[in-house]
C-alpha cells in the first residue's frame, strides 16, 4: 500500500514557476513508478509526465515538454514536479500517482493516487 500526498499548488500569473511536490509513504517507494496527472475543470483526467523507479527514464505529453520537469528523490520517498513558463492552458487539479508495473504502465494505469493539488493559472 502506498499513500500520496501532494503540496505546492496555488495561484500564479501566466509565464510564473510552480513546483509541486508529493510525498510517498512506504518502504517500497523506490520500486515504483511515478507519475503526474492533472484535471482541467470539465474535462477529463490526463497523463502529465512520468518517471522510471530509478530516475532513468522521464515521459512527458507533449503539451508540457520543454517546460516541465519531473524528479524523483528515493531516499526522501518524494517526486516532484516543476512547471515553468506556464499558461492558463495548465489549469486543473495535479495527481500523484504510483504504478508497480513500470513506466509504461503508470501512465494509463497507476495503481495509487493522491488526493490532488489545485493549479490555477492567470492570463
Amino acid at each position: 500500500q502506498v499513500q500520496l500526498i501532494e503540496s505546492g499548488g496555488g495561484l500564479v500569473q501566466a509565464g510564473d514557476s510552480l513546483r509541486l511536490s508529493c510525498a510517498a509513504s512506504g518502504r517500497t517507494f523506490s520500486s515504483y513508478a511515478m507519475a503526474w496527472f492533472r484535471q482541467a475543470p470539465g474535462k477529463g483526467r490526463e497523463y502529465v509526465a512520468a518517471i522510471s523507479w530509478n530516475s532513468g527514464v522521464t515521459s512527458y505529453t507533449d503539451s508540457v515538454k520543454g517546460r516541465f520537469t519531473i524528479s524523483r528523490d528515493n531516499a526522501k520517498n518524494t517526486v516532484s514536479l516543476q512547471m515553468s513558463s506556464l499558461k492558463p492552458e495548465d489549469t486543473g487539479v495535479y495527481y500523484c500517482a504510483a504504478g508497480a508495473r513500470g513506466i509504461a504502465v503508470v501512465r494509463t494505469t497507476p495503481d495509487y493516487w493522491g488526493q490532488g493539488t489545485q493549479v490555477t493559472v492567470s492570463s
